[in-house]
């Protein structure tokens, strides 16, 4: 097939990359790509944010298939571009990419589709929110409504820190048009953890569990990014948990967009909090009394969350993203192998906050087979790769045990350096102490 991949960071070069391991061989391009995907497909010119770029690329090329990688072009509508052109595109329409571009929108889907999630209220004024923050006492959670690169999300443990979070929103417009709109919602106690579901409007099909690690420093402390590590499987969803979550969660979602006119097709990513007997901490339950409830949406494959899925699915990836986006679906699209991943990100000494540019990385030349170097904020100049993000590096060990997928990722991150690079050293760290209690 010729394919499209439209993005420019680890998710993208993680997707160019598994789809190199298909046996059909496909032409592959990305728009725009970085140092990692022009390895493995030709990258184009173009920006992901470029709708008539890639449209009229499309419609001059004519690819089998175009897969969308980031939220943003999701939202601003370039699946309905390629579709009125007549390309075949990955990735849900606007209409349908608004579950995780307004997170009230998604809460509505929720609560019409009786989905198990935590109490939440939406407000725009900034007294009115403080005002009910007793009601769902502390810890409390404060979303800016839109895409927020996955900054926009406060875990306030004081009334003085849930305020504060308020007033950055709404008062000082940190996140600009994507916090002018701020949910209150219930924090849900338990482990989180994130399904992948491949859709195609009316059946999904669950890519393996992953769990990743959003807070920047070891034992989670530190802000939230945009997720500092994955590993999958996570042992807090076992296999007999699936079918409930599919049932319960993605497929009401499915069919409620579906009543309001939207036929999904794509990745619907549910992160979850999963509150039972198998999680560690335990806390009580949500108002909603499951024990899986849903905390977000994204209308995207995860990222670092699709670099440790990936490399675990076998058969044909490129097949299984067509069948979704054409409406036929099956379970057998679906191929996982035995192999345990694990990922670390290596970051820019700042992030999530300020950081430097341009630092010239050393190291990626080395060759190894069980582990895999994704791209997420590089560029190339002179013949040198430099740092140009935040999230840097995306390091992926593969292993027969989680100890050994970690093990071989931080092995593969020894022989890496720049100035100032930084990463957390206890990625999977909830499945080990899991592990260590059964012991």
């Amino acid at each position: 097939m010729k394919i499209l991949v439209v993005g420019s960071g680890g998710r993208e070069h993680a997707i160019a990359w598994r789809l190199r391991q298909d046996a059909e061989g496909h032409a592959l391009f990305c728009a725009p790509g970085n140092v990692g995907t022009a390895a493995v497909a030709t990258n184009l010119p173009l920006k992901a944010d470029d709708t008539a770029g890639i449209v009229a690329w499309a419609k001059a090329e004519r690819p089998d298939l175009v897969v969308v990688g980031p939220e943003a072009p999701l939202v601003a509508g370039l699946v309905d571009a390629l579709s009125a052109a007549g390309i075949a595109a990955f990735g849900p329409v606007a209409a349908g990419a608004r579950i995780e571009g307004s997170k009230r929108f998604a809460k509505e889907v929720m609560d019409a589709a009786g989905v198990p999630t935590g109490k939440a209220e939406t407000f725009t004024d900034a007294a009115k929110a403080k005002a009910a923050l007793p009601s769902f006492g502390l810890p409390v959670v404060i979303k800016a409504d839109g895409l927020a690169a996955g900054k926009g999300v406060v875990v306030a443990e004081t009334l003085a820190q849930a305020e504060q979070a308020i007033d950055d929103m709404l008062v000082g417009n940190r996140f600009g048009a994507a916090g002018a709109e701020v949910l209150v919602e219930e924090f849900l106690h338990g482990e989180e953890c994130s399904i992948l579901a491949v859709v195609d409007g009316e059946r999904a099909v669950l890519l393996p569990s992953s769990q990743d690690h959003k807070r920047v420093f070891d034992g989670d402390r530190g802000p939230n990014t945009g997720g500092m590590g994955a590993y999958s499987p996570a042992p807090v969803v076992t296999d007999s948990m699936l079918p409930g979550i599919r049932d319960r969660i993605i497929l009401p979602v499915l069919r409620e967009l579906k009543r309001r006119g939207i036929v999904y097709r794509g990745v619907l990513y549910a992160g979850l909090m999963v509150n039972n007997a198998n999680s560690n901490p335990r806390g009580p339950l949500a108002k909603s009394g499951s024990e899986v409830n849903v905390v977000e949406f994204n209308a995207r494959f995860g990222d670092p969350e699709t670099e440790a899925v990936l490399p675990r699915l076998g058969g044909s990836f490129a097949q299984l993203l067509l069948n979704a986006a054409s409406g036929s679906l099956s379970e057998a699209d679906l191929v996982v192998k035995d192999d345990v991943a694990a990922t670390v990100i290596v970051a820019s000494g700042g992030y999530p906050g300020d950081y430097e540019k341009g630092k010239e990385i050393s190291g990626l030349a080395a060759a190894s087979a069980d582990a895999i170097v994704f791209h997420c904020g590089t560029k190339e100049a002179d013949g040198r790769t430099l740092t140009s993000g935040g999230r840097v590096l995306s390091v992926t060990g593969l292993g027969a045990t989680l100890r050994e997928a970690v093990d071989r990722a931080y092995a593969r991150i020894a022989g890496i350096s720049f100035d100032k690079m930084f990463f957390r050293r206890d990625i999977a760290h909830r499945a080990f102490e899991r592990e260590s209690a059964r012991q």
